[in-house]
């Protein structure tokens, strides 16, 4: 299972960024995938968004309304496009994946993280 993130930069308040990620190994078919993120000198942050196999979606508060997870079944690719971006948001992004399943009980939490991309909103 691979998860390789892509597209993070340097970016303006109120300025949009678009995330790829390419996962490898399972299918988003039957795994929810979303992105998590860790703020420099914070602990990761809960699930950010999320897509579910159903094809479902889910946001936190953070970020609803500003960010909007996407993905293509047919090439494994799930992106995730940021815009209003805030100072707030930056941190590294992280691509996750919930491969034990735990979203078709209700748990919403990935087990499977990629090697993250670094986003940077300046003031």
């Amino acid at each position: 299972v691979q998860l390789v993130e892509s597209g993070g930069g340097l970016v303006q308040t109120g300025g949009s960024l678009r995330l790829t990620c390419a996962a490898s190994g399972f299918s988003f078919e039957e795994h929810a995938i979303g992105w998590v993120r860790q703020a420099p000198g914070k602990e990761r942050e809960g699930v950010l968004c999320a897509s579910l196999s159903d094809g479902g979606t889910y946001y936190s508060d953070s970020v609803k309304g500003r960010f909007t997870i996407s993905k293509n079944n047919a090439n494994n690719t799930v992106y995730l496009q940021m815009s209003d971006l805030k100072p707030e948001d930056t941190a590294v992004y992280y691509c996750a994946a919930d491969l034990l399943g735990r979203a078709q009980i209700g748990v919403l939490a990935f087990d499977h993280y990629g090697q993250g991309t670094q986003v940077t909103v300046s003031s």
